[in-house]
């Protein structure tokens, strides 16, 4: 990790200070380089000062050892530019009544920031307020380094999540913080929504362009251990001085190389926790899908006139679904969102065959796994705002599948179409006018909690009404399963012979179901 280096005012502010003005400075040579920072005051009236500098310091003098020669004058400014002085200030007086000529020329060419005072004025006193305020500045940054380490180290004890560390950091550096991987693939970001917003909407051209400007405000700190990198921490637009930004980003990196080493409170890497929290904002919608397009594009989705096909796969290893998509050169993201529930965005170009792709997936994870896994699936969305309509389609069909005795008859891909009355249920399952209708017909059993009475209602529907099915698949003798179903008829005081009044229960039942998980 790089040390930052310490933080300094500039060659204008130090000029701005009310105990320079007072002095009557007047910038003569290099105006265009006033935003070098100055590391210290030094004053020095020796011609050969050049040698004991180490650079950023701004030299006074009254030139009283150059006066009236030309050649030791010229020397003496490029002296200082070789040391890398930040500026020099020139006391106008008995030796030099006027601006120099020959030191102007020659700093103009240097591009060396050159300052006369007019007014006569105490040295000491330019040097008592500028060291004084850098002396401030260093305490202050220092204590800031300080005050976002131990904050930063108390998260990571405590197996805080990456987005909590970085919140910290938001607050500290009070602009928007984006993590990245070596391709500048967005994995988290922190910061005021809006603000992040602007930095994410293009973010890959500024990312390489701007990005790499500190001047701009954007302080990048390397991310990496073991002789390895793997990403980089971003500062967009920080509004303090350079070397404190720096600070900060330093302090942040080490942070964050040591919560990744750690495990960082998760099982999942950061590109599963960035895929995974984009995905689950899309499909719980409670941001607009709009608002998620800049992360979406950041984190590396080609989102520009594309096909998004939603599926979700139950029982799947992320890891391996996002490793098939890289094998079949299919860009996609890949998220669990909840335990044993895997959502798969495939982008895919508008001339692509949306339903084939799909399907050869579903096929690729079936030869992989072994297993007889369907893929549940939405129609492609055109739209970017259609998307997360369409992943909780894929999402209730998928549930619809896993709740039926069927599955294993179905296609590798299943729509909601192949899902049936199941799949309608399931859409419907959280309107008020299901709800009612599911407890009003079954509230016979449901008052009772008779689960062995509802399990042979389920299986009794579920087999259309067999008898003999049902009575082997309870374990129970015909006489047995006919009591129960007289016991089922009469608390709900319907007749199951009826197909009408058998359907309805049917409904109500796939309702109660539906709302239970």
């Amino acid at each position: 990790m790089t040390t930052a280096l310490e933080p300094a005012l500039s060659v204008r502010q130090v000029l701005t200070l009310e105990r320079v003005l007072a002095g009557e400075p007047e910038v003569v040579a290099g105006a265009s380089q006033l935003d070098q920072p100055v590391r210290w005051v030094h004053v020095a009236e020796a011609a050969d000062v050049g040698v004991m500098l180490s650079g950023g310091e701004m030299v006074l003098t009254t030139g009283v050892l150059l006066a009236g020669d030309d050649s030791l004058q010229a020397e003496y400014i490029r002296s200082l530019h070789r040391a890398e002085a930040a500026a020099v200030v020139l006391g106008l007086g008995r030796a030099f009544p006027a601006p120099p000529d020959v030191m102007r020329r020659a700093a103009e060419r240097c591009g060396l920031p050159m300052v006369v005072l007019h007014r006569p004025f105490p040295f000491a006193e330019l040097t008592e307020e500028v060291q004084s305020r850098l002396v401030r500045r260093k305490f202050a940054a220092v204590s800031l380094s300080e005050a976002v380490r131990t904050a930063l180290t108390a998260l990571i004890t405590v197996g805080a999540p990456l987005q909590h560390l970085l919140d910290e950091i938001a607050h500290h550096s009070a602009c928007p913080v984006v993590v990245t991987n070596l391709a500048h693939r967005v994995l988290a970001t922190a910061g005021e929504r809006p603000a992040v917003d602007d930095v994410l909407r293009d973010w890959e051209r500024i990312s390489r362009q701007a990005g790499g400007s500190e001047g701009d405000g954007w302080i990048r700190a390397e991310l990496g251990g073991r002789g390895e990198r793997w990403g980089g921490i971003v500062l967009c637009g920080y509004r303090g001085d350079t070397a404190t930004g720096r600070l900060l980003a330093d302090r942040a990196a080490e942070a964050l190389v040591l919560h990744r080493m750690l495990g960082g409170g998760s099982a999942h890497t950061w590109e599963e926790q960035s895929a995974q929290s984009l995905l689950t904002d899309l499909i719980s919608g409670v941001v607009p899908a709009r608002q998620l397009l800049p992360r979406a594009r950041a984190a590396g989705l080609p989102v520009n006139r594309r096909t998004f096909v939603p599926l979700v796969v139950r029982d799947g290893d992320p890891g391996q679904l996002d490793r098939m998509l890289r094998l079949l050169g299919l860009p996609g993201l890949v998220a669990e969102l909840t335990e044993g529930v895997t959502a798969v965005l495939l982008s895919l170009a508008r001339d692509q065959d949306a339903e084939a792709l799909a399907a050869h997936f579903a096929a690729r994870l079936r030869t992989e796994s072994g297993a007889a896994r369907t893929v549940a699936a939405a129609d492609g969305r055109i739209a970017w705002d259609d998307v997360p309509a369409g992943l909780r389609e894929a999402r209730h069909v998928a549930d619809a599948v896993a709740d039926s005795a069927t599955a294993l008859d179905l296609p590798a891909v299943v729509r909601l179409r192949d899902v049936h009355l199941r799949g309608l249920i399931r859409l419907l399952r959280d309107d008020p006018h299901v709800q009612s209708f599911a407890e009003r017909e079954l509230n016979g059993l449901l008052c009772g909690a008779d689960e062995d009475l509802l399990s042979v209602l389920r299986t009794y529907l579920a087999t259309g009404r067999n008898k003999s099915r049902t009575a082997q698949l309870h374990h129970v003798s015909r006489p047995a399963l006919y009591r129960r179903l007289e016991a089922i008829q009469a608390r709900l005081g319907v007749d199951l012979d009826d197909f009408e009044q058998a359907a309805s229960v049917h409904i109500a039942l796939l309702a109660h179901d539906a709302q239970q998980r």
